[in-house]
């Protein structure tokens, strides 16, 4: 069994991999460092990891989970959560709940302050997950696909919009 404990001291940040790095106009509003912990200690039924944002960015776009809860507990660092169509001020020690819906539970942590806004993002790991981005109009899908040939495992990750969609017979 992988080491149950991990000290929030200890966590490794690391930037997200380039295919996931927000380019062009994006770049200006999202970054973060993000240190996948529950990888580390072995959890398969509850995603978390710790997240560092800079002052005056975002992690992720404005989004739902049709299929996972979130939570997030509010290391250190001040700034605000959106929530559906609500904006709500946050600091160290709040614990905020987003469960899965529709744009009504729609989130998006912002750091509004001026130093590094750190939380515990928590999340049920149920697949395939769907998430909606209801100011682009986009959605994402997450599922597993069987294992690859050598073992490794395969995720299939897809960002559409609903009217993309091939026709059902098209070959």
């Amino acid at each position: 069994m992988t080491k149950p404990i991990m000290n929030v001291a200890d966590v490794d940040l690391q930037p997200r991999p380039p295919a996931f790095a927000p380019t062009g106009a994006a770049a200006e509003l999202y970054d973060a460092r993000i240190a996948f912990v529950s990888r580390r200690m072995g959890a398969t039924s509850l995603g978390y990891n710790v997240t560092a944002v800079p002052p005056g960015k975002r992690a992720f776009p404005f989004h739902s989970h049709l299929t996972n809860d979130e939570m997030f507990f509010v290391l250190s660092g001040t700034g605000e959560i959106r929530i559906g169509e609500e904006v709500h001020p946050i600091r160290p020690g709040d614990i905020i709940s987003c469960p899965a819906g529709g744009p009504q539970t729609a989130h998006q942590i912002i750091n509004t302050g001026t130093e590094e806004l750190r939380y515990l993002a928590v999340s049920s790991m149920h697949m395939p997950e769907i998430a909606e981005y209801p100011e682009s109009g986009r959605f994402g899908l997450l599922a597993p696909l069987t294992s690859a040939s050598d073992g490794s495992p395969r995720m299939l990750m897809y960002m559409g919009r609903e009217d993309d969609t091939l026709p059902y017979w098209d070959s």
